[in-house]
């Protein structure tokens, strides 16, 4: 079945089925390896996207279930303006260790900056929860967030 996403704002034709995951459709078929592929049951935050800015697990999400919601993945997520200012202080910070879990982190931060613009450690908590990081960066994730917050 021939599905028209918007990913990245691009429009994009897939042949596929409908219940195939978004993430396997993001990578396989368009191209876009940068969202991986962690636990397969929603629950490490490795795969997430934005869908309509909010974030998403791609992993169990049927792509057949998204219609004409925008897609945002990690490779276009530094053309946001927060996204921008996460990318730069997880750089500046050097909270990447080994960097599999940090395309998930970092779109979760994104959307968190998106919807509360100056978090305290509650929110931080909350959003990032379930974002697993099996290198322990957990303090300098939370010090970017925050240090992306104060960026004008």
């Amino acid at each position: 079945m021939v599905i028209s996403l918007r990913v990245n704002n691009e429009t994009r034709s897939v042949d596929v089925p409908p219940d195939m995951p978004l993430l396997w459709v993001l990578r396989d078929v368009v191209g876009l390896t940068g969202t991986k592929f962690g636990c397969g049951i929603a629950q490490c935050g490795a795969c997430t996207v934005h869908i309509e800015g909010k974030p998403v697990r791609s992993c169990l999400l049927p792509v057949g279930a998204i219609g004409d919601r925008a897609i945002t993945t990690i490779e276009a997520v530094g053309e946001t303006p927060n996204g921008a200012k996460v990318q730069k202080a997880w750089l500046d910070l050097e909270v990447i260790q080994c960097g599999y879990c940090q395309s998930g982190q970092i779109m979760s931060a994104t959307a968190l900056l998106n919807s509360i613009p100056h978090p305290d450690d509650a929110d931080i908590d909350a959003a990032m929860a379930g974002n697993i990081c099996r290198c322990g960066t957990y303090v300098r994730i939370r010090e970017a967030i925050k240090r992306a917050a104060a960026e004008v």
